[in-house]
């Protein structure tokens, strides 16, 4: 940082040519002092003055190239509603318990939520992660044993998901 000292006299006076035509030398009373820095010249070098001043210079550029010659892109505000909004739209309408619905769709969020913070809370605990990981892998194994080994054991799985997918959609 640049610090504030008060000036000393400058003189401007020169000895180099003795019998030559000397400059005229003025007399210390009328000595030239460099100007004291002023309280707000002093305030100019503050860390704020010059986040202040790049700011500004940032604005101008900012303002400069908004109004400068951008090509323009013509939008199309008359845009479709996807066709999953649609429906979500038209069962919603259908309904006649607007607000069970409502309710059940809030306590469902509230069981996540507290359910999140339950494992999250669970997984804290030292030994449970390691154990509940393994239980997960054994259970993976055995899944694949008794139900992917052999053909006919596949098949009766891809029915079962057929017929659960189909009672929850229902048959159209």
């Amino acid at each position: 940082m640049a610090s504030i000292t008060t000036s000393t006299p400058l003189s401007l006076s020169s000895s180099s040519a003795p019998n030559a035509k000397a400059p005229h030398r003025l007399p210390a009373a009328a000595s030239i002092t460099l100007p004291t820095p002023t309280p707000a010249a002093a305030q100019s070098y503050s860390p704020l003055a010059n986040t202040i001043a790049y700011c500004r210079k940032t604005a101008r550029n900012v303002v400069a190239r908004a109004t400068g010659e951008a090509p323009v892109e013509v939008v199309d505000t008359t845009t479709e509603t996807p066709e999953i909004v649609k429906t979500i739209q038209e069962a919603w309408d259908k309904l006649d318990d607007k607000y069970a619905v409502t309710s059940l769709a809030v306590a469902g969020g509230i069981a996540l939520w507290a359910s999140a913070g339950m494992i999250s809370a669970i997984d804290r605990l030292p030994l449970v992660p390691g154990v509940l990981e393994l239980v997960g892998i054994g259970y993976t194994g055995w899944f694949a044993y008794k139900n992917l080994a052999s053909k006919q054991e596949r098949e009766v799985l891809i029915q079962k998901i057929k017929d659960t997918y189909s009672d929850i959609i229902g048959s159209s």
